[in-house]
């Protein structure tokens, strides 16, 4: 088993399947990481999958880990990414031309919108975010861990005007 993540919580098991030469499924991979630190300080990541476009193409045999797709998802496609979001610690606000969802896997999180709205998300909640400004916050003494799902998605459309990324 692999050190702890940054977060102290325990690594991620990741496994990818492919097929083989007659086109019968195999397992391709498997690993063990941890989640490591953002230059914010204020959650460690790890990077499980990325896909170049959307729809994803299944014939494509880069490993997905391998892509670098920045914090978010500046380059269009799809990341799964898991987030262990630190006690005590918030992150910037920002917005994302995607769709993104976060899948509450352990702790809870505090998510804010630009209009100061709150939502407390528990262990087993899910949020749908849908390309708008938001930041999460943990305010507990205990690290939350998320699964982030983000999925390519034009900018939302207000009064005829795109609402750009705003990226932290």
């Amino acid at each position: 088993m692999s050190e702890l993540s940054d977060s102290g919580l325990p690594p991620v098991q990741r496994v990818v399947t492919g097929h083989d030469a007659d086109g019968r499924a195999v397992f391709k991979s498997e690993d063990v990481s941890p989640t490591r630190m953002i230059p914010t300080g204020d959650a460690a990541f790890l990077l499980v999958w990325t896909t170049a476009t959307v729809p994803a193409d299944n014939n494509d045999e880069t490993d997905g880990r391998q892509r670098d797709v920045g914090l978010t998802i500046d380059k269009g496609g799809s990341v799964i990414r898991i987030v262990d979001m630190l006690p005590g610690q918030q992150s910037p606000m920002h917005r994302t031309n995607s769709i993104d969802y976060g899948i509450i896997l352990s702790g809870e999180v505090e998510l804010e919108l630009d209009d100061g709205a709150r939502r407390t998300v528990r262990e087993g909640g899910i949020v749908i975010q849908r390309g708008t400004n938001h930041l999460w916050r943990n305010l507990t003494d205990q690290p939350c861990r998320i699964a982030f799902i983000l999925i390519e998605a034009p900018a939302y459309v207000h009064d005829g005007v795109p609402l750009e990324a705003h990226l932290p």
